[in-house]
């Protein structure tokens, strides 16, 4: 019995450890599940941008620089009002050849004390009130608000340069991932080419040196197929990076990219130029640099003008040598007092003049930078549409000359077959095929990237 007893204590501990290592493998599968799908997931171009404006860390810099510009406004719109404070004052004296005391009766006996030490209180609340500076604080407030919307403006020209740089990292792997299929191709076909010559060089209709020269082709395709999937990868880990990914692998949608869109019509350059300076952040800002100009000329030119001033204060205080008691003392001793400061400024070692100087060439420096960002938008939105319309005519070019040099390699290498062609001419014609559709890629995810940032220069959203 005993026996049969131990038995079951081990079947039941068997079923028990196996019922665990179910539960076990399911977690196990599950987490593996979960971790594998977070790994296979793949961006979209939008999911980029977006969660790009969420978590750049240079965009939450420009934030953070937007919010203490708020703190400043906030600040100089307090400065309107009074300003209050309350104060007190407690101490001890000690007067130590004081011969004089106090004399008081009782129970008909004069007795007189020196009182050489002595407690002091006092107490007060005060309030101070700049009336009028020559508005100078009025126009620093107005300057501060000038700030906080550079300061948002500033934020949006990061968030629009993190745009193009997304767009053009993310069209740029879409065209590595294209020109890979390509090189992969063009080396099958050259794996093809060994292969026919290997079985030339059998049957003697080819020599080795000829056999080695396919050989090296071969060779040189399967490292430019490595070097163009390390140019991916670079590029993947580029557009991670301002993603702020650090953790996990990384993959992009490939959407399907037809030749429609590389032929799409070319906006109007000063279409583009005159709706862009309407609405581009570095533009605006420009403007805005011209009125804080203006502003800070005249907060400098209040400095020769008068200040008023108001001030008021309620106090009391008591003392122990007081024969008065603290509350008597508080009433007896309260005063109040209201008065109007007048300053006027006379010599000022030249600050003023200093100050109204410097304003009037920050002025002329803002009207500098206004016509610099014009400038630099016009050129930038120029390249743009340069690049859009020589890459479009050299995309329709490249479509053709793709099409001639692939009829006319599947020519050369029926040729090469049957022995009417050499290796010369053979490996000649692949190298035409291949610069001939890698030139076709780069015009046609060129042209796609320009049509994209000039569309986004307009105002559109940069989408695929």
């Amino acid at each position: 019995m005993m026996f049969r007893h131990f038995i079951d204590i081990i079947y039941l501990c068997i079923e028990k450890i196996k019922t665990y290592m179910r539960k076990l493998l399911v977690f196990t599968l599950i987490i593996t599940l979960a971790t594998t799908v977070s790994a296979q997931r793949k961006w979209t171009l939008s999911e980029c941008i977006d969660y790009a404006l969420q978590n750049n860390i240079s965009l939450k810099k420009t934030q953070l620089a937007r919010m203490n510009a708020t703190e400043d406004v906030l600040q100089s719109q307090a400065s309107l009002l009074p300003t209050l404070s309350a104060s007190t004052n407690q101490s001890l004296g000690y007067r130590p050849w004081t011969n004089s005391g106090i004399s008081t009766v009782t129970n008909g006996t004069v007795s007189s004390s020196v009182r050489k030490a002595y407690y002091n209180g006092s107490y007060g609340i005060n309030a101070q009130w700049t009336v009028w500076n020559g508005n100078r604080n009025y126009n620093q407030l107005k300057l501060n608000r000038l700030y906080e919307e550079q300061a948002e403006l500033d934020s949006s020209y990061t968030a629009n340069s993190i745009q193009e740089q997304i767009a053009q990292l993310y069209i740029q792997i879409l065209y590595l991932n294209e020109a890979i299929s390509v090189n992969e191709q063009s080396l099958e076909a050259s794996k093809l080419n060994e292969q026919r010559g290997q079985e030339m060089v059998d049957v003697g209709k080819m020599s080795k040196a000829d056999l080695a020269q396919l050989t090296a082709q071969r060779a040189t395709e399967e490292y430019n197929l490595v070097a163009a999937k390390t140019n991916l990868a670079n590029y993947k880990l580029q557009l991670k990076q301002i993603l702020e990914i650090t953790e996990g692998d990384f993959d992009i949608v490939i959407p399907a990219i037809t030749d429609e869109s590389a032929l799409a019509d070319i906006p109007s350059l000063p279409v583009v130029y005159e709706k862009a300076l309407t609405i581009r952040p570095e533009i605006k800002s420009s403007h805005i640099g011209i009125q804080s100009s203006k502003l800070q000329l005249s907060i400098a030119q209040a400095q020769r003008l008068p200040t008023i001033s108001m001030s008021g204060s309620l106090g009391t205080s008591t003392n122990s040598l007081s024969t008065d008691g603290w509350g008597s003392q508080m009433k007896t001793n309260f005063d109040m007092g209201l008065g109007a400061t007048l300053s006027v400024p006379i010599l000022d070692s030249r600050s003023a003049r200093t100050a109204i100087n410097k304003a009037k060439i920050q002025q002329e420096q803002a009207l500098l930078e206004l016509q610099n960002q014009q400038k630099q938008l016009y050129a930038t939105i120029e390249g743009y549409w340069l690049d859009s319309y020589t890459n479009q005519e050299k995309f329709k070019a490249a479509r053709l000359t793709v099409k001639s040099e692939q009829q006319s390699y599947e020519l050369l290498s029926e040729q090469f077959r049957l022995g009417l062609k050499n290796i010369v001419e053979l490996m000649n014609g692949k190298t035409s095929l291949l610069t001939a559709q890698q030139n076709m890629l780069q015009s046609k995810y060129s042209t796609i990237l320009n049509l994209q940032l000039l569309r986004f220069y307009q105002g559109d959203s940069i989408s695929l």
